[in-house]
């Protein structure tokens, strides 16, 4: 036995030809952080990452809407307050700013900071076709940095053999 310590062989320096897909299917504030943490954590490991955005979670890369995700305690039974107070007015605007500056004091981005971290780092975002459309909305009402509005089976065509994570 040797005085050595034990260090772990994570092998060479060559690429990763691991690949995640990650489904944001949730435009809530809560719900838009797994997401985005996930696919920064996967970024940062050197996995390919991309990230489609359909339904609710369209709102997460459309310019108008995602400045003002809220977080909506009403139905959320993970909702750490007392039952009667979730539904009274104003409370989703009380739970959002406290959310919200729950994650500015961890020096958690905001959304569109986010996105713009997990682009600069490599990973792609993309709109679901019958979200835009069910919506009426065009690449032009979307992030720059979106790469495409795609078909769900453009996305599973893409990322064939990818880790998936629907959110």
């Amino acid at each position: 036995m040797t005085d050595q310590p034990v260090i772990p062989s994570f092998g060479d320096d060559e690429e990763s030809d691991r690949k995640l897909a990650i489904i944001c299917s949730k435009g809530n504030l809560d719900m838009a952080y797994p997401g985005l943490i996930l696919g920064n954590a996967a970024l940062g490991e050197g996995v390919e990452t991309h990230l489609f955005f359909t339904f609710w979670g369209f709102d997460i890369i459309t310019k108008s809407r995602m400045h003002d995700l809220k977080f909506t305690p009403v139905g959320n039974t993970a909702t750490h307050m007392p039952m009667g107070l979730t539904p009274l007015p104003g409370m989703t605007g009380m739970a959002t700013k406290q959310m919200k500056k729950a994650m500015d004091d961890l020096e958690i981005p905001t959304v569109p900071d986010f996105l713009d971290q997990i682009v600069a780092s490599g990973g792609h975002l993309w709109a679901c076709r019958l979200s835009a459309d069910m919506n009426k909305l065009t690449d032009a009402d979307l992030r720059d940095d979106v790469e495409g509005i795609i078909s769900a089976s453009d996305f599973i065509e893409m990322t064939a053999g990818a880790q998936l994570l629907f959110i």
